[in-house]
């Protein structure tokens, strides 16, 4: 039994890192949605997260997702393949720990690291879930903010119509 939050915390990210396995095939990931994500033992960072936070918040642990980009190592210039998230939570008496349980599961030699620490290479987009942009959008809150949002009269322009492209540079 976990002494304190902290504790707490890190046997929580154990739980879902090992009942869980990052695997993106298939239909149903990618929502974050944390009782599919239990019942399908599978999906990417927005599943593991939100299972994570789930988890948390029914223990009274304070916990919040979060969203943005991770850039590639190597340094220079190049695309950026996609979204990465992780989530936070808020032991008492200490600040937000971060927490990409994801990472650790892609990745399980690194696996003490991703709790606690994020790599330097992580640019946050946005906090939460169920978000109402300003000026406020037409449509429902969005589930997560990283791509592109449009309406035309009041509805939502659907994401695959959007075009995007992000790109990062070093700068001297």
């Amino acid at each position: 039994m976990p002494r304190d939050q902290l504790e707490l915390g890190r046997a929580l990210y154990d739980v879902v890192d090992g009942h869980l396995r990052y695997d993106k095939t298939g239909e149903g990931w990618g929502r974050g949605d944390a009782l599919w994500a239990y019942r399908s033992r599978c999906g990417n960072c927005t599943d593991f997260h939100s299972l994570f936070i789930s988890l948390a918040r029914s223990k009274g642990l304070p916990a919040r997702f979060e969203i943005g980009f991770r850039l590639p190592e190597e340094r220079g210039e190049g695309e950026v393949s996609g979204y990465c998230c992780w989530a936070r939570f808020k032991p008492d008496g200490r600040g937000w720990v971060p927490v990409s349980i994801s990472e650790a599961n892609k990745d399980p030699a690194r696996r003490d690291h991703h709790f606690g620490n994020l790599s330097e290479d992580r640019v946050l987009f946005s906090v939460g879930r169920d978000l109402t942009l300003v000026p406020r959008q037409d449509g429902p809150p969005l589930n997560f903010f990283v791509y592109p949002y449009a309406e035309v009269d009041g509805k939502p322009i659907p994401p695959e119509l959007i075009q995007h492209w992000f790109a990062y540079q070093d700068v001297r």
